[in-house]
């Protein structure tokens, strides 16, 4: 089955492309443009008061979305940003102990691996990096302020089956557990209803939520992190018309939002998500399809020099080997986008994808 008319803009912008990067710039479907003209439109009719309408209807609705795909209690403990590394500022400024000890695995994306061996260096935190299976084990022998961890890793593609197991450990005066779900968010099935009041998720629209940058989002724990040191003036916008004394903090995912920020991904978002409903696109329908398109890719073989090392569960496949370097530049030359990272070649599925694009793939790989 094709879904490719729903991405028609995209397609046909580069229509010699195989984009098999979906793991990373998931192309934008035609319901995203719509998205992206209505935010100007409401800037031109509404000017100053777009923030009325943003705050009191689209900030709700990206909010129902998530936590309908997250099966979240209570979307009002869902706050945005323009990026999750501003999320992770905020987590840590909030933490109750100056110096805390942090567990995290040795996958993490660039901006938090990068974030914690700065802190690290300059001796603000204690530092511990495991690999993904012994995370689990480590924390539970305990001593932590913080646990760090992604859902689904993001250069091998292996998933953390134990949330619930980090989440038991949880309290709001430490450990705090924090999940990176960008790989897993709408690439998986994923219910935090049973951990939603004792863990952090983060995610953005970026990669398998198909609206593109600048919206991003955590879920934040009720009681945990009431008063974050490093706090923009959204964190109390209920009270800004109101006379200044203090600092308040709202009671809810609200006291971690920073400052003025571009709306326009929330718009892209859902409309995003109105078009999934509308079109009985489930995170299990298109993973089904797309592991449908995996399974084909891996029957022909067409790389046998590399080793799969990614999860059943990822929507990308990480093939690791020393030629992998070579074939990535192959394939750019070929006019195919994938990703490389180190000795390992990723390659992305997506709803916009058909057997006749595995095919052409496999094809270009053979030459």
């Amino acid at each position: 089955m094709s879904f490719k008319r729903l991405f028609s803009r995209a397609l046909g912008a580069a229509p010699g492309r195989l984009h098999f990067a979906a793991h990373s710039h998931h192309l934008w479907p035609d319901a995203s443009f719509a998205g992206q003209m209505q935010a100007w439109e409401d800037a031109a009719v509404l000017a100053d008061h777009k923030w009325e309408r943003i705050f009191a209807e689209v900030v709700p609705e990206a909010q129902r979305h998530i936590a309908r795909e997250l099966v979240l209690p209570d979307p009002a403990t869902i706050a945005f940003s323009p990026n999750t590394h501003d999320f992770v500022v905020r987590i840590f400024s909030a933490l109750p102990v100056q110096r805390p000890r942090v567990l995290a695995s040795d996958g993490e994306f660039h901006s938090f691996r990068r974030q914690s061996l700065r802190w690290a260096e300059a001796g603000r935190i204690d530092l511990v990096t495991v690999p993904l299976d012994r995370l689990v084990e480590t924390a539970e022998v305990g001593g932590f302020d913080l646990i760090f961890t992604s859902q689904v890793q993001f250069n091998s593609g292996r998933a953390l089956d134990a949330i619930d197991r980090l989440a038991a450990l949880a309290r709001p005066d430490g450990p705090w557990v924090v999940i990176d779900g960008y790989h897993g968010f709408m690439a998986i099935p994923t219910d935090l209803s049973a951990v939603a009041s004792r863990v952090f998720y983060l995610a953005g629209g970026y990669k398998y939520a198909m609206a593109g940058e600048g919206v991003c989002f955590m879920h934040a724990p009720p009681g945990f992190g009431p008063r974050p040191e490093i706090t923009g003036w959204y964190a109390a916008f209920d009270d800004l018309a109101a006379q200044q004394g203090g600092i308040g903090f709202a009671p809810d995912g609200r006291r971690f939002l920073g400052s003025t920020f571009d709306a326009t991904g929330l718009f892209r978002f859902n409309a995003v998500r109105r078009m999934l409903a509308d079109e009985g696109l489930t995170t299990a329908a298109i993973s089904t399809h797309c592991n449908g398109l995996k399974a084909r890719f891996l029957a022909a073989n067409p790389l046998p020099g590399l080793q799969c090392i990614s999860g059943a569960d990822a929507r990308f496949l990480a093939l690791q080997g020393e030629t992998a370097p070579a074939i990535y530049d192959a394939l750019t030359r070929a006019g195919v986008v994938a990703d490389l990272r180190g000795d390992v070649l990723r390659i992305g599925f997506a709803v916009y994808h058909d057997a006749a694009d595995v095919d052409a793939l496999i094809a270009r790989l053979r030459l």
